[in-house]
């Protein structure tokens, strides 16, 4: 199972300096993949609630969020090898074929290191913000979809779709990653997967708890075979908030939660779930650049 770990794109610890330290502290550990996270606003008075929170508020450090784009580029520059992921870019909010070009340019700048994590949003004060419709939004994600794998594969590239169009054109230059980067949806309703079945490389799940994993992995690669998809080759990438304590906690603990024997058991537990990555998320607002750095390196050790 292959290791991922969050970059401080969000929150206080969000500088150049830490950003590098802890990309730079990643690959000196072998972990596999950084990832970064997004938000386009802090709504003062949200319309939609925020479902991890008891009360619906946002977390402090959604306050402060660097581009996740601009990042993984700045990220490329300082490192050689690890995987640079999005988890993740909300679909209604961009244009396919700007976004590919954007894409691409940080895949053939990182020498092919790119994975693309999507979701469709969920904030009704982000989508007024974005003039994008939560109307047919998963339709519109199926198309936007098929528009990438076209833009990433074809030359010259002609699309008449409902909602996007591409009149005949060369579109240069490609992806390094043949056919294209991959591509993983997040969402765990059963639309969601079914839209990671049918047309992605993989799930990205994130904080879903682990009694629902093995039943929804299940479901996610069932649905992958009736769509004639080689299950073999659909990958799961399960993200999860860890935190270590100096004594163990009780049996409603969030996972990854706990002393360190108590996470070495929920990473034996991810990794029976057949889960071909999992990735640490550690952003916390209070977090010193040296715990964080500190936390990485013991989460690595347990793996």
């Amino acid at each position: 199972m292959r290791l991922g770990i969050f970059l401080p794109n969000m929150g206080r610890a969000a500088t150049p300096k830490n950003i590098v330290q802890v990309a730079q502290h990643a690959e000196k550990l072998s972990y596999n993949t950084l990832w970064v996270a997004d938000r386009l606003l802090y709504p003062v008075n949200p319309r939609t609630p925020y479902e991890p929170t008891p009360d619906g508020s946002l977390p402090e450090f959604y306050k402060y969020v660097l581009d996740p784009l601009e990042t993984l580029t700045f990220v490329s520059a300082n490192t050689n090898q690890i995987g640079l992921g999005t988890s993740v870019l909300d679909i209604p909010f961009y244009n396919p074929v700007i976004l590919a070009r954007r894409l691409t340019t940080l895949d053939v700048l990182s020498g092919g290191r790119l994975r693309v994590g999507f979701g469709l949003g969920w904030s009704e004060d982000e989508f007024e913000a974005a003039g994008a419709s939560l109307k047919e939004r998963g339709a519109r994600a199926n198309e936007f979809i098929q528009v990438l794998k076209a833009i990433w594969t074809n030359d010259p590239v002609e699309l008449r779709g409902k909602y996007y169009k591409v009149p005949n054109s060369i579109i240069m230059p490609k992806p390094i990653q043949k056919p294209h980067p991959p591509i993983y949806l997040a969402g765990f309703v059963l639309a969601a997967l079914k839209r990671a079945a049918t047309l992605a490389d993989g799930w990205l799940p994130f904080g879903i708890p682990l009694e629902a994993m093995a039943q929804m992995i299940t479901q996610f690669k069932q649905m992958a075979k009736e769509a004639g998809r080689d299950v073999s080759k659909l990958e799961v990438v399960f993200g999860s908030g860890a935190s270590i304590t100096s004594k163990p906690l009780g049996k409603d603990r969030p996972t990854l939660t706990g002393s360190l024997d108590q996470i070495k058991e929920d990473i034996d537990r991810v990794q029976n779930l057949g889960v071909d990555e999992l990735v640490f998320t550690v952003i916390d607002n209070e977090e010193t650049i040296d715990n964080l750095l500190s936390l990485m390196t013991d989460l690595r050790h347990l793996a």
